[in-house]
């Protein structure tokens, strides 16, 4: 039965876990992409996203509340003045978890975790890169300017 279980306590007591969360989010708001576990991600995105949503509308309160969850006044302070303004439009679903393949040491499945807008190769709806041009510009000849006339003539009568 899973009555009670609403989230994943990846094998740690509530402390070390808070801690564990709060130093992944500062991570993933400073970074824009981290490499964790599967599990640890899907526990990130949980704890994350609720606090993008907040720091979409700047108050005192939603600030504090914040850094209850965070415990880092500068990633409050950048998830507040450049995150939010990137997501102000979206209504939701901030994060990716976008899987690697298994760890060389135990075979743990890893993950990636990035935030979406931030992302230009899988974001569609960000500036579109300029397309590259192959073939190289018009080559510059190598031809003398004209000499004008009156310098033509007093070279000749120097001669």
């Amino acid at each position: 039965m899973r009555h009670g279980k609403k989230f994943n306590h990846l094998s740690r007591k509530t402390a070390h876990r808070k801690a564990m969360l709060a130093n992944m989010g500062c991570s993933l708001i400073e970074h824009k992409r981290i490499n964790t576990t599967v599990a640890k991600a899907k526990a990130l995105r949980q704890f994350i996203e609720p606090l993008i949503t907040k720091s979409k509308s700047d108050t005192t309160h939603n600030r504090r509340i914040v850094f209850s969850y965070l415990r880092q006044k500068e990633a409050v302070t950048e998830l507040f003045r450049d995150v939010a303004t990137k997501v102000a439009d979206r209504p939701g679903g901030y994060v990716r978890i976008i899987k690697l393949g298994n760890r060389l040491g135990d075979n743990a499945d890893m993950a990636m975790v990035e935030l979406v807008d931030y992302n230009t190769v899988y974001n569609p709806n960000s500036k579109k890169k300029k397309s590259t041009r192959r073939r190289g510009g018009k080559k510059k000849s190598t031809v003398v300017p004209p000499v004008p006339v009156a310098e033509k003539k007093a070279s000749q009568e120097e001669e």
